[in-house]
């Protein structure tokens, strides 16, 4: 397995997996927030059902927090890699003739995405780590609050422009991020050129489609705020 890690074809299939983990929980995280648009009680109970479930808490949620930290790792390493071999490269290598802004600054969009999620952790995860393991409190109720407390909390955060405005930033860097990785993912593991045109479709689509409705979520709930 270690060689499997020291190879360039080896570390890129395991960047490629986990963007293909991360991309899909960033779409399931992205419909159960779209509910809070549409209904506050249905947002509420399906916050709960996650957020007390017990293969959600203490299996995917571990597996979610190696994710996450799996790919950053591997995304440096990879920089590091790639910046060692551009510099034993050709002299004269027009590099953005050869490719994308988008792919030759990953390390920066990674970087920015980082912050983002640190920011969301002590927002939400980190309160939510505190009342359930520490507190001990699993109800999902609180003090003051009618209901289930998920929603009331989601829309507290979106108050403060300065929050929002960081989140409409980080998700613009997720964009960038994602123009390049959905497509590069397919690639590592195998897609054919034939498929490329198709692939950068899809990634385009996704890669714009996600991150504006998690820009909208905040927007309508920063402007909806009572």
């Amino acid at each position: 397995m270690s060689g499997f890690f020291k190879s360039s074809i080896g570390r890129k299939v395991a960047m490629a997996l986990s963007a293909f983990f991360l991309m899909f929980f960033l779409l399931q995280h992205f419909t159960i927030n779209l509910l809070s648009v549409f209904s506050a009680d249905l947002f509420n109970e399906v916050s709960h059902f996650m957020g007390t479930n017990w293969l959600v808490q203490f299996a995917l949620q571990p597996v979610l927090i190696f994710g996450v930290v799996f790919h950053f790792v591997m995304g440096f390493i990879l920089e590091i890699k790639n910046k060692k071999a551009r510099n034993i490269a050709y002299v004269k290598n027009n590099g953005a003739a050869n490719s994308t802004w988008m792919s030759r600054n990953m390390i920066y969009s990674g970087v920015a995405i980082l912050a983002f999620i640190i920011l969301h952790f002590i927002d939400f995860w980190f309160p939510e780590i505190n009342t359930k393991f520490i507190q001990g409190d699993w109800s999902g109720m609180h003090e003051g609050v009618e209901g289930y407390r998920y929603y009331e909390e989601l829309t507290h955060k979106f108050v403060s422009p300065i929050r929002v405005g960081a989140y409409v930033i980080a998700f613009v860097f997720l964009a960038l991020h994602l123009l390049h990785g959905f497509t590069s993912a397919f690639q590592s593991m195998g897609a054919t050129a034939g498929r490329k045109k198709t692939l950068q479709n899809i990634g385009k689509a996704y890669s714009i489609i996600i991150p504006l409705g998690f820009i909208v979520i905040a927007l309508f709930h920063h402007l909806n705020h009572h």
